[in-house]
């Protein structure tokens, strides 16, 4: 338990007390990490009382998340498809900016409208990402600290008094399982295991739950998988190998680009001797290329800082960048931005 959560989880317990009705959600291309902290956060206001809704967000939720407790209530809809006047409190868990909450934005005179919160709502941040930028208009509770959000959530739930049952445990492990990897990631502490334990305890089907997740994969992801691990480009310099899928790849396959998850990627190259840095892009739109990267030396690596640059954001060992252009201008910003950190 850390100070930052003893000190601001009584403000957050008010808001919430003064609400009625709850918004929450998932943010785009969202991971076990957001949808564990947004259902395990919904049966927990539940339980309080509220009202609650939790909307995906932008993307469609992975079918290989469909068993997590809870997963059926929720609503397939973003940020801009909603009536912000039905809340009072939306809640905003594991995204380090508003574009986290939401990329499609209303376009006027060709650019992306702000995400503006109406003064009738009140927002909380609750996030473990380094390079968060406390966006929220009322409480920013960002700890990076925290190996996941749903680790967080559970050291602010013991402060709120909570008595967690399996589903909110077992909603709560997911998250810390996959931010983790497996707890093989350097975040992986022993004050995490022992968390991890706790929720064991609590969700004793909590195999079956990483079980089913882990064996959901579709055709296209191991295509995508094996588009990517055969155009891989090496730069020395910076010790980094860039792997990468292009929109004519996927088309070739017969493959959409929103079912084109390249996970797991970036971790296998930087496993490679020598190659420090691993990144995969996929292009999901003509242009514009989403991208996932890891280092085994985050001390040296800092992919926080690198994915600010990138427009994206994360942790040390591991971000998200988007990045514009063609494949060739893709890489050459990525690694332009390396050389720049270095």
């Amino acid at each position: 338990m850390t100070e930052i959560v003893k000190k601001i989880a009584p403000d957050i317990l008010s808001l919430i007390k003064s609400s009625t009705s709850v918004l929450l959600h998932c943010h785009p291309s969202p991971d076990p990490d957001s949808v564990g902290s947004a259902l395990a956060m919904k049966l927990v206001l539940e339980s309080l009382g509220k009202k609650v809704t939790v909307i995906a967000g932008d993307s469609e939720i992975p079918k290989a998340f469909s068993h997590f407790p809870g997963f059926a209530s929720i609503v397939p809809k973003n940020f801009f498809e909603i009536d912000l006047a039905a809340f009072d409190l939306f809640i905003i868990q594991d995204s380090g900016s508003p574009e986290m909450i939401s990329r499609k934005s209303p376009i006027v005179d060709g650019a992306a409208q702000p995400i503006i919160f109406p003064s009738g709502l009140k927002t909380v941040v609750i996030d473990h990402h380094i390079s968060n930028k406390k966006f929220a208009n009322d409480i920013n509770l960002v700890d990076a600290t925290y190996p996941s959000t749903t680790l967080l959530l559970l050291d602010l739930f013991k402060e709120w008094g909570i008595v967690l049952n399996p589903d909110i445990a077992a909603n709560l492990f997911i998250g810390a399982f996959t931010d983790t990897g497996g707890f093989r990631y350097e975040n992986t502490t022993a004050e995490t295991l022992l968390s991890a334990s706790e929720l064991a305890r609590t969700a004793p089907h909590f195999l079956d739950v990483v079980s089913q997740m882990e064996n959901s994969r579709t055709p296209s992801e191991l295509i995508v998988h094996g588009i990517a691990l055969s155009n891989i480009e090496v730069f020395a310099d910076v010790h980094m190998a860039i792997a990468a899928v292009t929109l004519a790849d996927l088309e070739k396959k017969g493959i959409d680009a929103k079912d084109a998850s390249s996970g797991g990627v970036a971790g296998q190259l930087k496993s490679v001797v020598g190659w420090d840095i691993g990144i995969c892009i996929v292009e999901i739109e003509p242009g514009l290329f989403k991208g996932s990267m890891r280092t085994r030396d985050s001390e040296k690596y800092d992919l926080s800082k690198l994915a600010l640059m990138l427009g994206g954001g994360g942790h040390k060992a591991a971000a998200g960048i988007r990045v514009t252009g063609t494949l060739a201008e893709a890489k050459q910003k990525i690694v332009d931005a390396a050389r720049a950190m270095l």
